[in-house]
């Protein structure tokens, strides 16, 4: 990532100017070369979890094999930092698809993230 963009995103105060940089250069030659410091950046910045949601959505999204590594972090951290609960939902539907609640007793035993999401949302169920 080059100083100017840098500059930038330092000024970032809650990773909406990230998350706008990411989804409007994903098909930039250098954007393999940047996501990971992106990622850093917003983890850094979301204190609601908000905008590391949306970027996790948004890559899985476009690519979830390739952002893979991504993803888990930017889904780890949205779990630290959405203690409201006002964004797993609609990750958890996201990421594991509509029909995850009838597939949580295989995705709590498969998938670390899937089970602290669903035990933040469901906390008697578990």
């Amino acid at each position: 990532m080059d100083d100017e963009l840098k500059k930038r995103l330092e000024k970032d105060d809650n990773g909406l100017l990230t998350y706008e940089y990411i989804a409007n250069n994903i098909n930039n030659a250098n954007f393999p070369q940047e996501v990971d410091e992106l990622v850093d950046n917003i983890i850094r910045v979301d204190k609601t979890g908000q905008f590391a949601v949306s970027t996790a959505r948004y890559l899985n999204a476009i690519d979830k094999e390739t952002f893979a590594p991504q993803i888990d972090r930017l889904i780890k951290a949205a779990i630290v930092a959405d203690r409201e609960r006002a964004y797993l939902g609609v990750l958890a539907s996201s990421i594991w698809g509509n029909d995850y609640k009838e597939r949580a007793a295989s995705l709590i035993a498969s998938d670390d993230n899937f089970r602290r999401i669903y035990k933040r949302l469901y906390p008697i169920g578990i």
